[in-house]
């Protein structure tokens, strides 16, 4: 029975190997990895094999579906969607970027006024992106769109640079997220230009954005419990703890999580936001989100 290998590379420190043993003759693991990239932001696919064992093994000619994660390897049976293999994907390497030290944040982040600003999506994820816009409307380089990269020392290093997904594979088809073009079209005449920003940077203002129409501004600092948990909240958002991988057979993503990294990982989220003025904005639109923003840098620039 033939084997085919690919390894998927994280910000070129991490990497996982792929083995699909059986089915159908294949050149590639996925056909389209916009999401891979848009998740994780700087995925590379390779068919150079570096590693001895395999992070993933599909035994795709099984005859019935199943998934399970024993001994560091997670163990595919029968016929995955595309979409599902993308999520599966996802979480193994964003499961050993953490165990090479790079965390991965759902968030977006600007270079506005001099200042790096981490728009974190939080448990409520309603404005980093608009919020994002909003900034390089004025002036701000996009560092990241879906998820920043830092490494240990809460240094960042890398950021995901597409704004929006534009093609969903089935299985993370997505009816409750409105279409990328009417969300802008609501707070701008057109998409604001995007220059991009490259160079590692430390985070000076974190933001929990919270965009509804209804809202009436109110802007909250919050202490460091509340930054430290939203920002942990943005750490586990990768590792598919609440993922259903396969509606019709009720099959979850396993448990890929250890309990020394947890420990890693919530300090690494206590400690990032010791030092970093975190707010919770709640307003109608991005760009009033974005006048208490200049309030916050105008005090800070004094």
């Amino acid at each position: 029975m033939s084997t085919f290998s690919q390894e998927l590379v994280g910000c070129e420190k991490a990497v996982i190997r792929f083995d699909v043993i059986g089915g159908p003759a294949r050149t590639t693991l996925v056909e389209d990895d916009t999401f891979l990239n848009y998740r994780l932001g700087d995925v590379k696919v390779r068919d150079e094999i570096t590693k001895d064992k395999a992070d993933i093994i599909w035994n795709a000619d099984a005859e019935v579906k199943a998934i399970k994660y024993e001994d560091h390897q997670l163990i595919l049976d029968g016929k995955w969607e595309e979409g599902e293999l993308n999520k599966i994907m996802v979480t193994m390497l964003a499961n050993e970027m953490d165990r090479v030290g790079l965390h991965p944040m759902h968030s977006s982040s600007v270079i506005y006024r001099g200042k790096m600003v981490l728009l974190v999506g939080g448990e409520n994820n309603h404005g980093k992106t608009m919020s994002q816009l909003a900034a390089c409307a004025r002036g701000a380089l996009t560092f990241s769109t879906e998820t920043t990269v830092a490494d240990p020392t809460g240094l960042c290093i890398y950021g995901s640079k597409n704004t929006f997904i534009t093609k969903r594979a089935k299985g993370t088809e997505r009816s409750d997220l409105g279409n990328q073009d009417e969300g802008v079209a609501k707070f701008f005449d057109k998409e604001p230009e995007q220059g991009m920003a490259y160079d590692p940077t430390r985070i000076d203002i974190a933001i929990l954005p919270c965009i509804d129409g209804w809202f009436d501004t109110k802007i909250t600092k919050v202490g460091q419990f509340e930054a430290a948990y939203q920002t942990f909240h943005s750490l586990m958002n990768f590792f598919g703890m609440n993922q259903l991988l396969s509606g019709e057979d009720g099959l979850v993503m396993p448990v890929v999580d250890e309990a020394d990294r947890r420990e890693v990982r919530g300090k690494f989220a206590a400690d990032l936001m010791k030092d970093v003025p975190f707010y919770m904005m709640r307003a109608k639109t991005p760009q009033l989100i974005l006048d208490e923003l200049d309030k916050i840098i105008d005090e800070m620039d004094k």
